[in-house]
This record gives structure tokens, sequence and C-alpha cells, in this order.
């Protein structure tokens, strides 16, 4: 035999080798489907792939305002190979809506080794953000999707699945009573986890290892999904990212007035619920979404408005009294340390412009706007407590951090801290750990001393590093690399230290006792372990803030604008 015939021959058994670990046709409860195997490597050499399923519905199209409802299945193979629409939204410069009211379908990675397909691997379920009115499973950022499982399902060995649910007016209307009871975007989210469950068994995938993850919008619905009695016995695991269900913008307490608002604007009853929600589902499900706009400058309250309610039923009862619930699940929860730099930087623009000083009339419209539920008292007490330390460094820099800081542990670092002391405080046999996200932001437009910004963490636990090596630096690999190994070895084992991957530093779990949290960077070490984060402004938020008294609009005063010339105390 020749040496041409060898190389044939060689070639054809390393091509035999490497094609065998696929799945092929999957059956799961709808009827088959069929997705495409991507070989990893240089021309697939080595034999590791991944099977990736686009499109599969989860749940049958649904009705506009009502619960979703099972899929009737289909005949013949579904051709899993291309993502489906987003669901209906509307961007912030709402000219026109986007995406489709049929769009609950989810998308699944499989890794695949050399020689046999994959059998039960921990099975890892992202939940997007976008503040319940925006975003889904297949965002784009310059050409690439933001939430591709690829590099997380292959480097961490687990199985990644990703789902769209409904937003906005669609997702989240409610009258607050039986006639639109809402929270039908959490129901969608139940609806997709029942499903992965119930079939992915037949993906390779262990139905009893099961970690949701999230961030943001995302994250709450993390918290809002184990706090759920619904999701009993289907979540042994749950990241919660930069969203809390005990956060302000997590629940809307007052759902009937924002419905009465959206039935006006498209011409629906607003005096008796039952006509009114009649009217609403008769309504183009696009005009419904139009009905709605974001507006960043009301009072903090009335930023996000078409979020979850508590509606008796999915949820029950106040967040906070639903943590026995999550007695037996594995939890993480933590943000990043300048979550909210985004949102301040619309109201206080010289918080990024060096030549502009930051002043203690810009510092207290931010706390007028978001303590508006407390009156004058309230914005007192909290911009007195915040600057006292300007006594001893009242630099232009402590003043921006300052401004950030605030902002950041209202909306999202206090409510994490409830959120995984509370969780410790009812579990059982589950563990607790929580971490500050703190690598610099990358934003070239950002000032050098502007830290982790909100959803800044989301890329390197997707691996975008890897997968879009040119976009970043060897020192971001190296986060993304951290990341993936935490997380997915807490999906495995409960355990973000054991697992598939090593870890650069030992993460401890949190206790109320030690406070602790492991700090997330390019400098991992023995020091990133850490105790008691920012534990003062802790005790000022649950303790003497929520002690002051709530008062009403009247009392509460105009909303402080942008160009208002309000005294300072």
């Amino acid at each position: 035999m020749g040496s041409l015939e060898l190389a044939v021959l060689g070639l054809a058994c390393c091509l035999a080798v490497v094609s065998a670990a696929t799945l092929g046709m999957v059956h799961t409860e709808g009827g088959f489907v069929e997705g495409v195997n991507r070989k990893l490597g240089l021309f697939g050499i080595g034999g590791r792939s991944v099977d990736i399923f686009k499109g599969i519905p989860f749940a049958a199209p649904p009705k506009a305002l009502e619960n979703p409802q099972p899929h009737p299945g289909w005949q013949g193979t579904l051709k899993a190979k291309d993502f489906k629409q987003e669901c209906l939204q509307t961007p912030l410069i709402p000219l026109n809506t986007r995406g489709s009211a049929d769009c609950l379908y989810l998308n699944i990675w499989v890794p695949q080794g050399q020689k046999e397909v994959s059998q039960n691997l921990p099975v890892m379920i992202w939940i997007y953000g976008g503040g319940f009115y925006g975003g889904s499973a297949e965002e784009k950022s310059f050409n690439q999707y933001l939430h591709d499982g690829e590099e997380i399902a292959t480097r961490g060995n687990v199985i990644v699945v990703t789902f769209n649910y409904r937003l906005g007016a669609l997702g989240f209307l409610s009258t607050g009573d039986a006639n639109l009871p809402g929270n039908y975007g959490l129901w969608d989210q139940h609806m997709a986890i029942a499903w992965v469950k119930r079939n992915i068994a037949a993906f390779g995938g262990d139905p009893d290892n099961i970690t949701i993850f999230g961030e943001s919008a995302g994250g709450a619905s993390v918290s809002l999904q184990t706090l759920s009695p619904y999701n009993k016995g289907l979540i042994r695991r749950a990241i919660s990212q930069s969203g809390s269900a005990v956060a302000s913008w997590a629940i809307q307490r007052d759902p009937l007035r924002w419905a009465k608002q959206i039935a006006k604007k498209v011409g629906c009853p607003q005096d008796d619920t039952a006509r009114m929600a009649k009217c609403l589902k008769a309504t183009d499900p696009r005009v419904l979404t139009r009905a709605h706009k974001i507006n960043p400058f009301g009072m903090a309250s009335d930023v996000l408005v078409l979020v979850p309610v508590i509606d008796g039923d999915f949820i029950p009862d106040e967040p906070i009294n639903l943590f026995a619930n999550t007695a037996d699940i594995d939890y993480i929860a933590g943000t990043n340390n300048m979550d909210c730099h985004f949102l301040v930087r619309l109201f206080v623009p010289a918080v990024d412009i060096d030549l502009l000083p930051i002043t203690g009339k810009d510092f207290y419209k931010v706390v007028r706007w978001i303590t508006i539920a407390k009156g004058p008292r309230g914005a007192n007490a909290t911009f007195d407590f915040y600057t006292a330390s300007w006594a001893n460094d009242s630099s232009q820099l402590a003043k921006r951090k300052t401004v950030v800081d605030f902002a950041t542990d209202y909306f999202f670092l206090m409510p994490a801290k409830i959120d995984v002391a509370q969780h410790r405080a009812n579990a059982k046999s589950a563990r607790t750990y929580t971490y500050l996200f703190s690598h610099p932001s990358r934003k070239p437009f950002y000032p050098s001393w502007v830290g982790a910004d909100h959803a800044e963490d989301v890329p390197y636990v997707f691996g975008r590093p890897f997968a879009t090596p040119l976009g970043y630096r060897a020192q971001d690999r190296t986060v993304s690399q951290a990341m993936i190994a935490y997380w997915t070895n807490f999906a495995r084992t409960g355990d973000p230290n054991q697992g598939h991957m090593a870890v650069p530093t030992q993460w401890e779990p949190y206790t109320q006792e030690n406070g602790n949290y492991l700090e997330i960077n390019n400098k991992m070490d023995g020091q990133s372990m850490k105790q008691h984060l920012r534990s003062s402004y802790l005790q000022y938020w649950t303790q003497t803030y929520q002690a002051l008294p709530t008062v009403n609009e009247d009392e509460a005063g105009p909303v402080p604008a942008l160009d208002d010339a309000e005294a300072i105390p």
C-alpha cells in the first residue's frame, strides 16, 4: 500500500472517530429534532465537538396575556439549526417593535468527546437580562451572539440551554387580580425549565442536576424561580448575577395603575378589570408592546414597571417570606463593583467628565430620585450618611465613586446581600456563596477609574474572550477561564472549587457570621477571599433607612430634574 493510500486511510479513520461522538437525531416529547455537530480545533483533530440545537419549541405559540401551554408536537424531524426570533419588544429608542409573539423556543449546546456521546452531564439554563422589557437568548453585539453557549459548554463540560420568554406588556402586564394575574414571562421561564427537566436526558444531560443562572432581570428571575413553589424538585442549583427578587425594581406592587395607563393608550376600558382584560387580550400584540415606553427620568420606582407581581400563585407572597423554598438549592449571588455606573452617568454626566466637577447638589439630586418614597427626610439622612467620608477625602475621584457606590448599593449590592443572608438562614442541605466582580471596564469611553459596570461580567461567563480573541486581552481570558471554572464546577458539584476545571483560588462558603465573598478579577490569589462587604451600608439600608416613615406623593415633593437648582441640606 502506497503512502497516499495510507494517508487517505488514516484520515478516514480519524474522521470516523471524530464523527462517532454526535447525537444525530434526538427524540423529545414533541418529536424528533436534528441539530448540527461542530468540530472543535483545527479540522476537528482531537475528536472533540459540540452538538448544537437551535429553535426547539418548549411551549405552544402563546396567546396574549395568558399562561403558556404545552406544544402539540410535530410530524417528521424538526431541523433545529437556526435561532428563532426574539420575543416582541420595543427598543429603548422606540420607533417600532421587533421580534415575534411566537417566540417560546430554546437552544441547546452539548459537548462531545472522542468516542462515546456524553451522558449525565450537568445542565446550565441561562435566563437573560434586559429589565423584563428587552433582551433575548439570541442577542447580538457587533454580529456576535452574546449568549452563545459553546465556550462554557465545551470548556466546562456541561450542557448549556438558553431560551426566550415574553417581555414588556405581553410578559408582565397585570390588573392585580384574577382577570390579568400577570407573570406570564415567569411562567414561560418555568415552562422552559420543566421542559429541560423532562427532555434533557435524551441529549445526554442529568435531569437531577439542573442549574439556572442569569444576570440583571435574569438574575432576579433566577431568584424568583427558586422562590416559587412551582419549581420544587426542578432546580438543583442557582446563580444570580446582579439581580435579586428582593430588589426594589424586581416586583411591581401597583400593577393596576400601569394596566390602566396602557388600556387608555390602546383604547380599552379602564373602569372594570374584566372588560379591560378582555379588550387587552384582543389588542394587536405589537400595539400592546408599543403602548409602554421606558422613562429613565421619572421616579426611580417608575422606570421598570412591567415586571413580576405578587400574584398569590406563582409568587404567593413577598419574596422575603419565600426563602424556605430555597432550602435545598445551592446558591451563588453577587454583583459588579460599579453595577450602577451606566445609570448614574445618565443623571450626572459629570461623573465621566474630568473637566466638570461633581458637586453636592449633583449627588443630592440622585439621592432624592432614589429615596423619593421617604421624602426629604430620607434624602437628607442618606445624603449625610454617604457624604460623611468626604470630610477625610473630598477629592473629585472620591465624590465620583460615592455617587456610583450609592446607586450600586441601592439597586444591586444590598439586595444581593439580603438575598444570600436569607438563603443561608433558610438553607438545609444547600450551600451559599457570594462574590464581587471587579475586573475593570473595557469600554474605551469610560474613565480609567471605572470598575465593572452592569452586565460586564456576562461576556466572561460565556467565554467571549476565547471566542473572539482579537477583541480581548490575555488578562481578560484569565478572568473568563476563572469564571467558567467556578460556574461550571458549581453546576457539577455544588462547590465552585471542585469539578472539571482548576480554579485560581479557594472560594469559601458564605455564612452570616463570616460574611465571606470572593473578589473576581484578573489578579486572583489567596487574598481574593474577603469578608463583610460594605456592612455598615447594609445596616444603614436595612435598619436606619427602613425605619423612616414612607410618605405620599404630596409629602415627597417633586422629582428633582437634571437641571433642578434645588438647594441641598
